[in-house]
């Protein structure tokens, strides 16, 4: 493979929400290069129906917002962050409609039409119907990409960080090795400062929510360097996912409860009114639970959420892409309940950073799913994620403004060595399945003790099979995912086996109760024989 070598005062990596809006913060400082594995669009954020949370009613308070998410964290929030990133959301709110983000409206007023989701207690949720992630990232790139100081990256993915303590010198970031996925060629990119805005890791579990670029690339990447990671354990698990063959990964929005819509069996008897006092719109890892319990008493392939009992019209258009999937397949939610069933969905651990949005790693910065600020906690509060997005990327932004890192006189360019191209792609395409499978039964929504025991020894096994592919065959964009989904899936399995409690979206029928002395203690997972070279 060729190997060139480019700079750049910032590198982006990831093209959602947090990257495009990291982007903007900083373009006219500096040269940015975004790189995104696919089209630019084709993110986690593209495909967000529900909205953003945010305080911005006069019914509504901060406090009130504040209270929601730390009930729904579980102990493990850290306060001052998540008052920091609420009380810093409505401005932000006003920034995407400054850069022509098309929020709804109500109907017969200019106000923004506001929903309610779950574990929330007032209307706070801004959107855009049920398209608002499709939208932001409408607007924001076509302001990143009408900057002159921008380059965008398409179909290039990192490989790994290029860190210091390679060359012997104090640990930092300053650039990465960059596959050109069509021309299969390694760039070797120098930076100032480093940003990973990669997503989640969605698709380390078999029936996810997440679309198929959600790998956990940074989460990898950053614990190869040398960052420090957290709380990996905690994987949210969201309660509605269409159930139907023809509907791939297709996300049934946590507003349809917040509208009122009910969660049924099959015989068409209610479950959650006994479970929690916000019955159908309870947080999401207590109806996750419950919904999988009740599949494993009965023995159903799925539950049914229930809309029939209002209004037609309203469904329609408060929901035009869902009711349009639904009506594609079949499913007229108006007049039919819509069969659901829980998938991985949201990444409550991940890089850990601190109040600025900087990881442990010196050049390296992180918003996002892809990073653990302390407002989610245990949990997510619903519609958080994005809120969280736009706060910290602002905050890595301007951190980031103020110090960067340099590289060594002498930069050691990629050697592909004696690999050769493979010919047994048997090898990725079966442990990919086998990871996937393997940690939906064994490290999913409830844990034992001994099926985490069983997920690390087969996790042991599938990695070390990867690593001898890897150093023997030239890399290709399936390789590399794999390699990370695997690294991804030891720091999940290896951070819920040291917690010896159930917590928010960690429950282990071992330990089934809250230990209070593991009150805001995080799970952090750190290489201990320091950074990969490469």
């Amino acid at each position: 493979m060729t190997n060139h070598i480019r700079e750049t005062d910032f590198l982006v990596l990831g093209s959602g929400i947090a990257g495009l809006y990291y982007a903007l913060h900083v373009a006219d400082h500096g040269r940015v290069t975004i790189v995104t594995k696919r089209e630019a669009h084709e993110s986690s954020t593209q495909y967000a129906q529900g909205g953003i949370a945010s305080v911005l009613s006069k019914e509504d308070s901060f406090e009130s917002h504040i209270a929601d998410t730390l009930k729904v964290g579980a102990g493990l929030c850290k306060e001052e962050v998540v008052r920091a990133a609420v009380e810093e959301g409505p401005r932000h709110i006003q920034r995407l409609m400054d850069l022509g983000v098309a929020f709804t409206r109500e109907e017969h007023s200019s106000q923004l039409d506001l929903g309610r989701e779950g574990g929330h207690s007032h209307r706070r949720v801004v959107h855009a119907t049920d398209l608002t992630g499709q939208e932001v990232e409408r607007a924001l790139l076509a302001a990143v990409t009408g900057h002159p100081n921008v380059t965008l990256l398409e179909h290039h993915m990192a490989v790994d960080l290029l860190s210091a303590a390679h060359y012997g010198q104090e640990n930092a970031c300053f650039g990465a090795f960059v596959l050109d996925l069509q021309a299969g060629e390694v760039l070797t990119m120098l930076a100032g400062n480093v940003f990973l805005a990669t997503g989640g890791a969605g698709k380390v579990y078999i029936y996810t929510t997440n679309p198929d670029v959600a790998t956990g690339d940074g989460i990898a990447m950053a614990y190869r360097a040398g960052a420090a990671v957290a709380n990996m354990e905690f994987f949210q698990f969201h309660p509605t996912l269409l159930y139907h063959p023809q509907a791939k990964s297709f996300l049934i929005s946590e507003a349809l409860r917040g509208e009122g819509g009910q969660l049924e069996r099959a015989d068409g008897t209610r479950f959650m009114e006994g479970v929690h006092p916000m019955g159908s719109l309870a947080p999401r890892d207590v109806v996750a639970r419950t919904i999988d319990a009740e599949l494993k008493r009965t023995g159903d392939d799925c539950v049914y959420l229930d809309m029939s009992h209002l209004d037609g019209g309203h469904l329609e258009r408060r929901f035009p892409n869902i009711h349009e999937k639904c009506i594609s397949l079949g499913i007229d939610m108006r007049k039919e309940p819509i069969p659901v069933v829980p998938a991985a969905h949201y990444c409550c651990g991940g890089v850990l950073v601190d109040e600025k949005g900087a990881t442990t790693l010196k050049g390296l910065s992180a918003a996002g799913e892809v990073s653990v600020t302390g407002l989610h906690g245990a949990c997510r509060l619903a519609s958080n994620s994005l809120l969280e997005a736009l706060v910290f990327s602002a905050r890595a932004a301007a951190h980031d403004l103020e110090q960067k890192s340099q590289p060594p006189p002498e930069v050691d360019p990629w050697r592909s060595g004696d690999a050769t191209d493979s010919d047994e792609a048997i090898v990725v395409s079966q442990n990919w399945q086998e990871l996937r499978r393997f940690m939906w039964n064994y490290v999913g929504i409830v844990r034992s003790d001994k099926r985490l025991d069983r997920a690390r020894r087969r996790i042991e096994l599938i990695r070390e099979e990867i690593r001898d592919y890897y150093w023997n065959f030239h890399i290709t964009g399936d390789l590399l995912e794999l390699r990370n989904l695997a690294l991804v899936a030891h720091l999940i399995i290896e951070s819920a086996r040291r917690r010896k409690e159930s917590r928010g979206l960690h429950f282990t029928i071992d330990h089934p109760e809250t230990n209070d002395e593991l009150q805001r203690h995080n799970t952090v997972l750190t290489r201990v024989d320091g950074p990969s070279k490469r």
